[in-house]
């Protein structure tokens, strides 16, 4: 039996579709552009900011600036890790739950099996070696001993 993968065949189980692959490059390159647009005002800011004489109040504005800023990014991270987990319930629902229930069906059929083949295999096996041992016995017993 050959078992060869030929040019033509492809085993496309578990690789993501290609609307997903776009789909997620697509996410990668909008985030990456949306960092570098967020490093590039910022260090604008930064600049500006920094032109003239530097004074308490430009002190607080800046940081003023970066706390906004850091609380954008962690509101961006918050909702990054919302849709993740979301992602993460959906692959748990659809995918590992049909798994389990199909495992555990597989089990109670493998233990009705082993139910079946003890009860109608290996208890009379093992009552017809109990009497063929005790029929040995008898033998020993009824028979004389050579001397």
């Amino acid at each position: 039996m050959n078992t060869e993968i030929t040019p033509t065949q492809h085993s496309v189980e578990g690789l993501p579709a290609p609307e997903d692959t776009r789909s997620q490059r697509g996410v990668v390159i909008g985030l990456v552009v949306g960092g570098i647009v967020f490093v590039a005002l910022t260090v604008a800011a930064i600049v500006f900011l920094l032109q003239e004489s530097t004074d308490t109040a430009r002190f607080r504005d800046i940081f003023i600036i970066f706390m906004a800023l850091e609380s954008i990014v962690i509101g961006a991270a918050l909702v990054i890790l919302l849709i993740q987990l979301a992602r993460l319930i959906n692959l748990l629902q659809n995918e590992i739950k049909p798994i389990m229930d199909s495992t555990n069906e597989t089990v109670s059929t493998l233990r009705g099996t082993a139910q079946f083949l003890s009860d109608n295999l290996v208890e009379p096996v093992v009552k017809l070696n109990e009497y063929l041992a005790g029929l040995g016995q008898l033998i020993r017993l009824v028979r004389p001993k050579k001397e």
